[in-house]
């Protein structure tokens, strides 16, 4: 029986994808569930796999083409094996060189590279999923060896031939020792620059700073993490005391929880705290969902899941639709001060730093204290001066005295 296989359904919010490496080619096995092609979208990539065990017979869309709702992608024979798919396709497949005749997983791209280069893929890095080789892996490691050969003879009159193509197809000038490449930007890289430039063209954006003394937190963590760890299963972090103290914040100041709608003002009888997670591909901002809800086990496990989820990229929509309010840490990535930009259309975001012993004065005596540096940025429209001012106070002294969020005082 052949099947069609198709673009999965896609949310109605977006419009198209774009298709991303094959991981099977013509004349392939393939197994029910296992994936085939990944469409990558405008926030997360949604795999497309098999619906039945079966012989890769045909490719409609290949690698890089734009794709709709319910368009065929591929055709599966149920019932071919895996000899008769192969006699069938010997002319459709590249069979230039015996390398990529035993590699099933090489792209014709990356094939026909290969073949007129006359190169060895065993002897290639890949940097695909699963270690698989992708052209531009094959383009670099072109230019490398080219730039050694003639590195090394500094006198030959006819150099190796260098790769003169990028990944997404066009021409770039390559030198021995200055390289260019020219690839596409990513979609989520494309809606990241387009959100981001929403937030500074379409709101009054400002900023305030201050500073917390994370003591109390340090020492809560090292004398109860291991007990909490053996009891929830997850570790102890700084994120859930972050998140609970903005909630709490959040309650007393109910405009920064808010957004505007055209002319409206939305106020959220709800606290979805979204918490902004750097991937690969690009920034990601998935949701916890009521998080006013969970206790401080809750919501490390939610944290862990959508980090999990991320380095794996199988965030949902689900995960990532929604959001009150932005938490951000620059802190893991050395950052001493920022100013984070907001994720339309909420009206503030919080920006986490890193922790770093300082002198502070207490008690007119001057101690070291591990300090961290806040910043809350927020849409002037809606949120005035005092109410981000004192916002950031109530996380500040929320985080120094953390009975305030024990006790809920």
């Amino acid at each position: 029986m052949i099947l069609e296989i198709l673009v999965p359904h896609l949310p109605e919010s977006v419009a198209d994808a774009t298709l991303m490496t094959w991981n099977k080619k013509i004349g392939d096995q393939v197994t029910q569930d296992e994936v085939l092609i990944e469409l990558e979208t405008d926030k997360v990539i949604l795999e497309v796999p098999a619906l039945q065990s079966g012989i890769i017979t045909e490719i409609f869309k290949h690698d890089g083409d734009l794709v709709l709702d319910g368009d065929k992608l591929a055709l599966l024979d149920t019932n071919a094996t895996v000899t008769a798919a192969k006699d069938s396709t010997t002319s459709i497949s590249d069979t230039t060189t015996d390398n990529t005749d035993s590699d099933e997983h090489l792209s014709p791209a990356v094939r026909r590279l290969i073949s007129e280069h006359k190169l060895d893929p065993k002897k290639i890095t890949g940097s695909g999923k699963q270690g698989r080789l992708t052209k531009t892996d094959v383009l670099n490691f072109l230019n490398q060896a080219s730039t050694i050969t003639t590195a090394g003879n500094p006198e030959t009159t006819n150099p190796p031939k260098k790769a003169t193509e990028t990944a997404s197809g066009n021409d770039s000038i390559t030198t021995n020792l200055r390289a260019e490449q020219r690839v596409p930007m990513t979609r989520l890289r494309a809606k990241v620059a387009e959100r981001l430039l929403q937030a500074q063209q379409n709101a009054a954006m400002l900023t305030t700073f201050n500073e917390v003394n994370m003591q109390s937190i340090i020492d809560i963590r090292k004398q109860y993490k291991d007990r909490f760890e053996k009891k929830h299963s997850v570790k102890l972090g700084f994120m859930s005391f972050f998140v609970k103290a903005a909630i709490e914040a959040l309650k007393k100041f109910p405009a920064i929880n808010a957004s505007i709608d055209e002319q409206d003002i939305i106020y959220h009888g709800y606290y979805d705290m979204g918490i902004a997670v750097t991937t690969p591909r690009g920034l990601v901002v998935p949701v916890i969902k009521d998080a006013d809800q969970l206790d401080f086990a809750g919501i490390e496990k939610n944290i862990n899941e959508f980090g999990t989820k991320a380095r794996t990229g199988s965030l949902s929509y689900e995960d990532l639709t929604g959001g009150t309010f932005t938490i951000t840490n620059g802190g893991i990535f050395g950052s001493m001060l920022s100013t984070p930009i907001l994720n339309p259309p909420q009206c503030a975001i919080l920006g986490m730093h890193a922790i770093k012993e300082r002198p502070v004065v207490e008690n007119g005596v001057v101690v070291i204290q591990p300090i961290m540096y806040l910043a809350l940025s927020y849409d002037h429209r809606l949120v005035d001066g005092q109410e981000a001012v004192q916002f950031l106070v109530m996380i500040k002294e929320s985080l120094e005295s953390p009975a305030h969020l024990l006790l809920n005082i």
